[in-house]
C-alpha cells in the first residue's frame, strides 16, 4: 500500500511507493522506495507542456561583450557647473579632450612643441580606443620623424584603489593582497630616502631665498642638468605602453591649497598617492585644469651617472621656476612625499604661513595639540589617539586660519606593529592600504610585522579617513600646545620638561634626536643627530626663518611648549631601556587635560628644565634622569 502523498511548493506531488507485489518496477536499488513526482496541472497548462522557468538569454553575443556589462559607465562623474572655470560651459567630449591636452602637455619634451599622443583606458583592455586630436596639426616634410611620435601613450587617470589593486596584482612583481586586504608591494633597491641624491636648481631666485652650503640639505644644480634628467625621465614615461596620472590636492586650508599631478609608471606609486594627497571629488576633478606643480616619476629608470652633479644611479631633483620635481633610480615612494613637503617649505612662508614636520590632533573641547619629530619619534603614533580627533600624523601648516593638514593621509612605521600597542593604525591595515617591504605568510598572507628581512622600515600607507576619529575636512584652530619629541639614544633628556618660548625656540631650531634604524639607508642602530625644525633634511629655507615664525604664532595664540623624550631611560642605547609607549601616553594625557601646567617643578642646572615631580600613571624616578 502506498504512502500519503506529499505536495511541494510548486505544486507537484510526490510519493514513496511501497507496493507487495515482489515483480513490480517502483522498488530501487537495494530495495529502496522510488520517488515519483508527477506536476499537477494548472488552469493555463496541460500535462502535454514543460513549463519553462528559465531566464531571458544575456543580451551578449561575445565573452568580452559579457564583460563590459559587468560594468557600469561611470562618467560623467557631476553635472557640469555653469560657474566660472576651465571647464565650465563645455561638452563632456570638450572636457575629456583639454584634459587629455594637459596631460599631453606635461608629458611634452623640451625639443618638441607638442607631447606625444594620449589617449585614456588600459591598453590591455580590448576595447578600441577612439584616439583624441589634442593638436589639428597637418604633417610637413620639416617635422621631426621618431617612433615615440607614432605611438599612443595610455593614460590611466585617477584610478580607484579596485582599479590599481588590479593593475599590481597583475603587472607588478612583488605585489600581493595581504589577509586584510592590504596590497603588499616591494620598493626595490631603495627602502628608505636618499637624502645625498636630492638635488634642488639653484637659479636667479633660489640663490638668495633658499639656505645653501654646509648643514643644508638643498645640494645645488642648474637649470641644463635638471633639463637633462627631465628629458630622460619624461622620454622613458613616454617609451611605455601606459602611464599612471594622478590629479590631487594638497593642504586642507582650500585658501591655500595647491595643485599637485604625478605621472608614474607603477600602480603601486599611484596608490601610495592616491592614499597620501588629498583626494579631489568629482566635480573637482572636472575644474582642475593646470596643476601647480608635477612630479615625474621614472624611478625605475636610472640616471646617467656621466650627467654633471650626479654621484649615483640615483637623482630627485626639484626645479622651483619650473614647478617640476623629477625621480630616478628609486622606486621608494617616500620620495615623492617628502619632495612635495620640501615644495610646501618653500611655498607656505612666502605667504606667512609656517609649514610644520609635526602631527596634530584636538580634543573635544577645541584644544589643538602639535607633535614635532623626526621619523621614529612617536609623531604618527601618539598623534593617533582614539580619544581626541585626528588632524593628521605628519606634514602640517599653520596660518592665520589656524592649523591644516598638508595630506590625505598617514604613512605609519610598521616595524614591530601590534594590535594592542597601536589599535587604530593596525584596524586601517586593510583594503586600500599599501604595505611597503612587509614579510608575510606565503599561504595565509598573514604579515609578520617582527621580521625585518627586507628592511626594518616597513610603512603603511592609507587614507586619514582609515582613523575612525579623524577630523574632515583636517582643519582645526590654533594650537594650544607644541610638542618637541626626541629620540634621545643616551639618555639624558627627562621623560618630559615644560619649555619657555625662548627654550621652546631652541629646541625647535636644535632639533634633537636620534635617527631609528630603517629610516635613511645605511642606519642600522640609533645615532645622535641634530636636525633644524626636527625636519632639517625637507626646509628649504634657512632654519632661522621657521624658528622666528613659530614663538610669534605660539605667543599671539597663547601656546605651551613641552620637550617629550620618547628614547632611553636609566642610560644609553645598549644599557637603558626605551620609555614606555604607555609612560609616555600618560605624559601626553596629563599635557592634554591641563594638569601638568599646575604639577610642582624641579629645574635642572643644565639647560634649565623645568621636570614635574609627578605624574599620575608614571613612576616618579624616571622624571629625573639623575635617579635612573
Amino acid at each position: 500500500m502506498a504512502e500519503k502523498a506529499t505536495t511541494t511548493e510548486n505544486g507537484s506531488d510526490f510519493s514513496f511507493t511501497r507496493s507487495g507485489n515482489s515483480n513490480t518496477t517502483n522498488t530501487g536499488r537495494r530495495g529502496l522506495p522510488m520517488i515519483q513526482t508527477q506536476k499537477r496541472p494548472t488552469d493555463s497548462e496541460t500535462t502535454e507542456v514543460c513549463h519553462d522557468d528559465s531566464t531571458p538569454p544575456v543580451k551578449a553575443q561575445t565573452i568580452h561583450e559579457l564583460h563590459s556589462l559587468q560594468k557600469k559607465k561611470s562618467t560623467p562623474n557631476t553635472p557640469i557647473r555653469t560657474t566660472q572655470g576651465p571647464f565650465a560651459n563645455i561638452s563632456e567630449e570638450e572636457r575629456q579632450k583639454q584634459q587629455l591636452q594637459s596631460i599631453s602637455a606635461s608629458l611634452a619634451s623640451l625639443t618638441r612643441e607638442k607631447g606625444p599622443k594620449v589617449v585614456k583606458g588600459d591598453p590591455s583592455n580590448k576595447v578600441t580606443h577612439t584616439p583624441v586630436d589634442l593638436h589639428h596639426h597637418i604633417p610637413t616634410l620639416f617635422d621631426v620623424v621618431s617612433d615615440s611620435a607614432l605611438k599612443f601613450t595610455h593614460v590611466l587617470y585617477n584610478l580607484s584603489p579596485a582599479e590599481l589593486y588590479e593593475q599590481a596584482i597583475k603587472y607588478e612583481k612583488g605585489s600581493f593582497i595581504t589577509a586584510r586586504g592590504a596590497l603588499a608591494t616591494l620598493s626595490g633597491a631603495k627602502t628608505g630616502r636618499s637624502p645625498r641624491d636630492k638635488r634642488v636648481v639653484k637659479d636667479d631666485t633660489t640663490e638668495h631665498h633658499l639656505w645653501w652650503g654646509k648643514g643644508s640639505p638643498n645640494i645645488e644644480m642648474d637649470e641644463h642638468t635638471f633639463l637633462i634628467n627631465r628629458e630622460r625621465a619624461v622620454d622613458y614615461l613616454n617609451s611605455l605602453e601606459k602611464v599612471f596620472v594622478n590629479d590631487q590636492f594638497l593642504n586642507w586650508d582650500p585658501e591655500h591649497r595647491i595643485k599637485v599631478r604625478i605621472v608614474s609608471a607603477r600602480a603601486y606609486h599611484s596608490l601610495f598617492m592616491h592614499n597620501m594627497c588629498i583626494r579631489p571629488t568629482p566635480e573637482e576633478l572636472e575644474e582642475f585644469g593646470t596643476p601647480d606643480f608635477t612630479i615625474y616619476n621614472a624611478g625605475q629608470f636610472p640616471c646617467n651617472r656621466y650627467t654633471h652633479y650626479m654621484t649615483s644611479s640615483t637623482s630627485i631633483d626639484i626645479n622651483l621656476a619650473r614647478k617640476e620635481m623629477v625621480i630616478l633610480g628609486t622606486q621608494y615612494a617616500g620620495e615623492m612625499k617628502k619632495g612635495l613637503f620640501s615644495v610646501m617649505h618653500y611655498l607656505m612662508p612666502k605667504r606667512n604661513i609656517l609649514s610644520l614636520h609635526s602631527g596634530c590632533n584636538m580634543g573635544k573641547n577645541g584644544d589643538v595639540a602639535l607633535f614635532f619629530g623626526l621619523s621614529g619619534t612617536g609623531k604618527t603614533t601618539l598623534s593617533t589617539d582614539h580619544n581626541r580627533y585626528l588632524i593628521g600624523d605628519d606634514e602640517h601648516c599653520w596660518s592665520e586660519n589656524g592649523v591644516s593638514n598638508i595630506e590625505g593621509g598617514c604613512y605609519a612605521k610598521c616595524v614591530d606593529l601590534s594590535k594592542d600597542k597601536e589599535p587604530d593604525i593596525w584596524n586601517a591595515i586593510k583594503f586600500g592600504t599599501v604595505l611597503e617591504n612587509v614579510v608575510f605568510d606565503e599561504h595565509a598572507r598573514e604579515v609578520d610585522y617582527s621580521d625585518k628581512s627586507v628592511t626594518e622600515n616597513t610603512r603603511a600607507a592609507y587614507p586619514i579617513e582609515y582613523i575612525p576619529n579623524a577630523r574632515i575636512p583636517c582643519v582645526a584652530p590654533h594650537a594650544k600646545n607644541v610638542i618637541l619629541l626626541a629620540c634621545d639614544a643616551f639618555g639624558v633628556l627627562p621623560p618630559v620638561s615644560k619649555l619657555s618660548l625662548a627654550q621652546t625656540m631652541y629646541h625647535f631650531i636644535s632639533g634633537y634626536t636620534a635617527l631609528v634604524a630603517g629610516t635613511e639607508d645605511g642606519i642600522k642602530e640609533p645615532q645622535a643627530t641634530f636636525s633644524a625644525c626636527f625636519g632639517a633634511a625637507f626646509i628649504m629655507m634657512h632654519p632661522t626663518k621657521y624658528a622666528a615664525m613659530l614663538p610669534e604664532k605660539m605667543q599671539k595664540h597663547g601656546a605651551t611648549g613641552w620637550l617629550v623624550n620618547t628614547g632611553w631611560s636609566g642610560g644609553s642605547y645598549g644599557l637603558g631601556n626605551r620609555i614606555k609607549l604607555a609612560y609616555t601616553r600618560k605624559i601626553i594625557d596629563a599635557i592634554h587635560s591641563g594638569s601638568l601646567l599646575n604639577a610642582n617643578y624641579t629645574k635642572t642646572e643644565v639647560f634649565g628644565l623645568e621636570i614635574p615631580t609627578a605624574i599620575d600613571g608614571v613612576p616618579s624616578e624616571i622624571l629625573d634622569p639623575i635617579n635612573t
